[in-house]
């Protein structure tokens, strides 16, 4: 079992979306999230006072999955999010999970994810 968080851009969460569900994988948490990565800080004016923005708004997806999926998930964000000479794509993580309940049911393990 693993859990996979993604940090991605926003405006790429739908495409990635419809590929996670074009692999069969159904089940995923997307929540808010500020970054700064290697992109330059951006000017921003605001009622005549210019800001610097150096947090940028991100998208946090996390996916837990039994080891067969880890690659179809992957796969499903990198499809979208790697696009040639484009900097600032984000970031997948891979980290194991040593264990997973169904609170509903009780269940354990590989069958608790799915």
């Amino acid at each position: 079992m693993k859990l996979i968080i993604a940090v991605i851009q926003p405006e790429e969460l739908p495409e990635i979306k419809e590929e996670l569900l074009k692999r069969k994988i159904y089940k995923f948490t997307v929540t808010n999230a500020k970054g700064q990565g290697v992109e330059y800080p951006l000017q921003e004016v605001y009622r005549g006072v210019a800001h610097e923005i150096k947090l940028l708004n991100k998208v946090r997806l996390e996916i837990a999955v039994n080891d067969e999926f880890v690659d179809a998930v992957i796969e499903s964000i990198t499809t979208v999010a790697k696009k040639d000479g484009d900097k600032g794509r984000g970031k997948i993580f891979v980290l194991p999970i040593d264990e997973c309940i169904r609170i509903r049911s009780g269940e354990t393990g590989t069958k608790a994810i799915g």
